[in-house]
């Protein structure tokens, strides 16, 4: 990868979701605790695993001139009408501007990065990301969030398709069982390459952090 023609995309990695008390969770009527204790799995592995690693690939690449952006499920409208067909049907509502549409605050945007609101499960489908990636003259693009199985997937099979060379970073990503993000992870193996955080890192040409320190 060429640092200048890089970018490290996040998917979906906000409150809705990565929080127990997300709108994903009080949609089924769960509160915090019911919601960690229902997706237990998802959230230990979000917290222990992902999260770190997603934090630890952010410093880097912003310190080795990597671009770093955001997707985000938010609708253009606070009433949702501009929700695609599949949200409306599955009552998926994101208003503009609310706190389940915000990045996490464990890896929140910083300077001037880019976030790009979407409504559908691949952020090429409902945004203008490819036109932007090609004038910042993006050809790598390494993704990393959730879910493996829906939006990673779809992200990353599209960007294979308009011809980015695609790094999916295994390690930083999570959906809400082991059996899902493992078989996600071996359809996509066509569309992308497949790296650990570590991995990655040593890519980079940075060596990752002393666990005992």
């Amino acid at each position: 990868m060429v640092p200048s023609e890089t970018a490290l995309l996040f998917v979906d990695v906000q409150n809705l979701n990565a929080r127990p008390d997300g709108g994903v969770y009080r949609a089924q009527g769960l509160d915090p605790d019911e919601a960690l204790a229902r997706f237990d799995y998802y959230f230990r592995r979000l917290n222990d695993i992902v999260l770190p690693n997603m934090e630890q690939m952010q410093k880097t690449c912003r310190s080795t001139g990597i671009e770093v952006l955001y997707t985000v499920i938010e609708n253009l409208t606070k009433d949702g009408r501009d929700r695609s067909l599949d949200y409306k049907l599955s009552g998926f509502n994101v208003p503009k501007g609310s706190r389940d549409a915000k990045v996490l605050n464990r890896i929140a945007p910083g300077g001037d990065e880019i976030i790009f609101p979407k409504t559908s499960s691949s952020v090429f489908i409902s945004t203008n990301i490819h036109y932007i990636l090609g004038n910042l003259g993006i050809k790598y693009l390494i993704v990393s969030g959730m879910l493996t199985d829906q939006c990673i997937s779809s992200t990353v099979r599209d960007a294979c398709d308009l011809g980015y060379l695609v790094t999916l970073v295994t390690d930083a990503c999570a959906t809400y069982t082991p059996e899902r993000h493992t078989t996600a992870i071996d359809h996509i193996k066509g569309y992308c390459r497949r790296r650990t955080t570590e991995q990655l890192l040593a890519e980079l040409g940075v060596s990752p952090p002393d666990p005992a320190l």
